[in-house]
């Protein structure tokens, strides 16, 4: 299937990461020009050089998402070198695990800043383009955690729940204006994030990272944790002209892990 993505300007963020990086390749791989975010300037080498070696264009952006002030800056080049952003993938790292009460109020602003209030402002700034041309994709990564509540990650479970009212709302205001927004949720996808949290887990109730993930594992209707291109295959149909459809949804990429409807 052609997803219509050819000359396109898709916006990674995280796209160091093990989804982020997973999803820049699939959307070149589709022919979209690629704008890279990420704090962390080796990961990004490397995702870029992967995008390049299929054939894609990338210009690398070291990120830092908490800093508000840097959004014109980088979005200005961006624009530059490919014009407007036509596809938003708003995929931020997450905060460490921690229950809900007791914590520090500086935690919860730290984290709100870098993952909810920095996607709003950067969706602000590339928004009103993607309404002028007539066409865009706004896609939010979040986590199971907004639709059953994970044990110990209560900062993700409330502010990534956020951007799903956030995102939801948005998806009314511009549609008319062929602007789609949709969230779209990753299970136990293994990544460096998943292998961490399942770490975490291990050293709390005295197991070893072996049973943490068999216990997951068991979980999970497919009997595995998923692939990061299985997320990014997804992500590179809502950016699609096929999708245009599909908007306000919240997409569930778990194997079944969620066991409500």
């Amino acid at each position: 299937m052609d997803l219509g993505l050819k000359g396109r300007t898709a916006l990674v963020l995280g796209a160091g990461g093990g989804l982020g990086g997973a999803i820049a390749l699939t959307l070149a791989r589709e022919g979209a020009r690629l704008a890279l975010a990420d704090l962390d300037a080796t990961a990004l080498a490397k995702a870029a050089a992967a995008v390049k070696a299929a054939g894609g264009e990338a210009l690398e952006l070291v990120w830092d998402l908490a800093d508000l002030a840097a959004i014109e800056h980088h979005v200005a080049a961006i624009e530059a070198r490919f014009g407007g952003v036509d596809i938003l993938i708003n995929n931020t790292g997450g905060p460490p695990p921690t229950p809900a009460a007791g914590q520090d109020p500086a935690l919860w602003q730290k984290h709100f800043q870098g993952m909810v209030v920095s996607v709003i402002a950067l969706t602000d700034r590339v928004l009103p383009g993607m309404r002028a041309r007539g066409w865009g994709r706004i896609i939010t990564s979040t986590s199971s955690g907004v639709v059953a509540p994970i044990p110990n990650l209560a900062v993700s479970n409330a502010l990534r729940l956020s951007l799903v009212g956030w995102s939801k709302t948005l998806a009314g205001e511009v549609a008319r204006d062929g602007v789609t927004a949709n969230i779209v949720l990753p299970g136990r996808i293994a990544t460096d994030r998943i292998r961490f949290l399942d770490e975490q887990r291990a050293k709390r109730e005295g197991k070893s990272v072996a049973e943490v993930s068999a216990a997951s594992t068991a979980s999970i209707p497919v009997g595995r944790y998923g692939e990061p291109q299985e997320y990014a295959n997804v992500v590179a149909f809502l950016a699609s002209t096929a999708a245009s459809y599909v908007n306000g949804s919240v997409i569930r990429v778990d194997g079944g892990l969620i066991a409500s409807i």
